[in-house]
């Protein structure tokens, strides 16, 4: 099965970026990503024009500079050697402003974005402050990096999250949508899926996302193999699995944001798997979890 939701690595290059998914590409009105790779020295400037955006490294370490008519902000971020390494920090710049990512080294480095209407303070994000969760059981286990998740980072509109399924096990699981305006049930939210995987020995690692038709909005429908670099466009649907095959842990970076007044992460699951929940307390996390904590407070 093949699908306009799944944009394999290089698809989805646009100007500077390797990956540049904006709501005109996607048809939709609110999430963006963008995957910058910069070689040392290099310096990357852009507008925000209407959206926001959190910087945050994959690969390598960066100066993030916000300019607009309220002041120059400028923040240092440590990075990581990869995203299976260690936390990042990261840094939220607003809306209206000129942004340039500066990178001695070089690297690899995540913009998440979404349109909003506020305009909220550029701020520093420490890896200290970002909470690792611990989510699921058995071979559902998955770690997630909470930092721009709503209720742990202030933005607008932005919801973002990394995502490290160890090779063999299966997250996003039991499947679940986020495509209807329920109050206090369900919130409305396009997501983007952005993938990375340890290989092994030289040998890149693979996996699976699924994502099936809730009867809301575009029927979407996605079986495909994904592979480091791919994107899986999310504008409605029940989605997951997310499954990594043996011997490969599995990364994954969601950005989404909708059209809610209130910003929050509200899902449904697919009746059929929700009953796998209940079985979560009766086995233990997998002993791989965690790959790595946050690092202490200073």
């Amino acid at each position: 099965m093949t699908s306009a939701y799944h944009l394999p690595a290089g698809k989805a290059l646009g100007g500077p970026y390797v990956v540049d998914v904006t709501p005109e590409s996607a048809a939709w009105g609110y999430s963006s990503l963008r995957v910058l790779e910069l070689p040392p020295g290099g310096t990357h400037t852009f507008d925000t024009d209407d959206s926001e955006w959190i910087v945050v490294p994959l690969a390598g370490a960066c100066t993030v500079s916000a300019a607009d008519d309220f002041g120059h902000d400028t923040f240092e971020l440590h990075g990581r050697e990869s995203v299976f390494t260690a936390v990042s920090d990261f840094a939220y710049v607003p809306r209206d402003s000129r942004t340039t990512i500066s990178s001695p080294g070089g690297g690899r480095f995540a913009l998440t974005g979404a349109r909003c209407t506020r305009r909220l303070p550029a701020r520093y994000g420490p890896a200290s402050s970002v909470p690792v969760e611990l989510r699921g059981t058995g071979n559902s286990s998955r770690q997630v990096n909470n930092f721009g998740a709503a209720g742990v980072f202030e933005c607008d509109k932005l919801i973002a999250v990394e995502v490290i399924t160890p090779g063999g096990n299966w997250s996003s699981f039991p499947p679940h949508k986020h495509d209807e305006h329920r109050p206090g049930e369900e919130s409305v939210l396009e997501e983007v899926y952005y993938f990375e995987f340890a290989d092994h020995e030289g040998t890149p690692g693979l996996g699976y996302q699924r994502v099936s038709p809730s009867g809301q909005g575009r029927n979407t429908d996605v079986l495909a193999e994904v592979r480091g670099g791919d994107v899986v466009l999310i504008p409605d649907g029940w989605h997951g699995p997310s499954m990594a095959v043996p011997g490969h842990h599995m990364y994954y970076l969601n950005v989404m944001a909708g059209p809610e007044d209130d910003r929050s992460w509200l899902i449904c699951d697919h009746p059929d798997h929700a009953w796998v929940r209940g079985t979560w307390p009766e086995q233990p996390v997998d002993p791989r979890l965690p790959l790595y904590t946050a690092p202490e407070k200073s």
